[in-house]
């Protein structure tokens, strides 16, 4: 199966559901990574176009770790808007790798980037698989045969725009390749050492840790990441992890389900 994580700005899928990609990649399935944004606010010292290309090159050795592609539409951070060019550009990766399972951000989170590529995200979904929507590319690429399974990741902190905490419909046990998803951040080295100036320590990475803990007590283990699938009319609604990843899916229990707050 071909898989696309598509986020915001390059480090957030790794962030987000890395672990998930490296599970899934250890099926023997392909992986696929888009940023609609490019990074380029990312630094106290480099040039826009100067640390843009830095985060590039760091995003394309990231998805190499699991023998993937990285996708930029590259669109300027705090530029993400949810506009027919911007949504041109999206709907040509996706066609570009014809994924038959996508990993969006949340339409729910502490910024408008990841809040509007959510949007752009789930809308390409759709839009990706129309015959008579062109993107107005040189040499576009066929629309998608078929929508693909749309999952939402978490938002950052676990929490909604108002700080509010967001439960997932499931966890993914990552435990197993917490190391792979360690090492796949770790490329984002422009991000690690600016955070760890910062904050005098490799809070960077530790904060991964810290929400992945947070999400692995939900189900009873070191590490996890959460999800919830798009059910709306026209998309998939099977929860098709469940046959790709039976032994590491976790669905949560009615209780916290019932304490979610979006």
């Amino acid at each position: 199966m071909r898989i696309l994580a598509a986020h915001a700005h390059p480090d957030d899928v790794e962030f987000q559901c890395a672990g998930t990609l490296a599970l899934l990649r250890q099926k023997g399935h392909e992986i696929g990574i888009m940023t609609v944004a490019n990074g380029d606010c990312g630094s106290k010292d480099l040039p826009a176009e100067e640390i843009a290309r830095v985060r590039y090159e760091e995003a394309k050795r990231s998805a190499f770790i699991l023998g993937g592609k990285y996708y930029c539409c590259g669109i300027g951070d705090l530029q993400v808007v949810f506009d027919n060019p911007t949504r041109r550009k999206v709907v040509e990766v996706f066609r570009q790798f014809v994924p038959e399972l996508v990993f969006g951000a949340p339409l729910s989170d502490y910024m408008l980037d990841h809040e509007m590529a959510g949007q752009l995200i789930r809308d390409a979904a759709f839009t990706a698989s129309l015959p008579n929507y062109s993107t107005g590319q040189e040499n576009p690429a066929p629309h998608l045969p078929k929508v693909p399974h749309l999952y939402y990741m978490q938002p950052l902190g676990n929490s909604n725009v108002l700080g509010e905490p967001v439960l997932p419909e499931f966890c993914i046990d990552i435990t197993t390749v917490m190391e792979t998803k360690k090492e796949m951040l770790a490329q984002h080295a422009s991000q690690r050492e600016w955070l760890r100036v910062q904050h005098k320590m490799d809070q960077y990475i530790i904060n991964m840790q810290q929400e992945s803990e947070a999400i692995g007590k939900l189900i009873g283990v070191p590490y996890a990441e959460g999800f919830r699938l798009h059910k709306a009319s026209g998309h998939p609604r099977s929860n098709v992890l469940q046959e790709l990843l039976p032994e590491y899916i976790h669905p949560l229990s009615k209780n916290l389900l019932n304490k979610m707050s979006v």
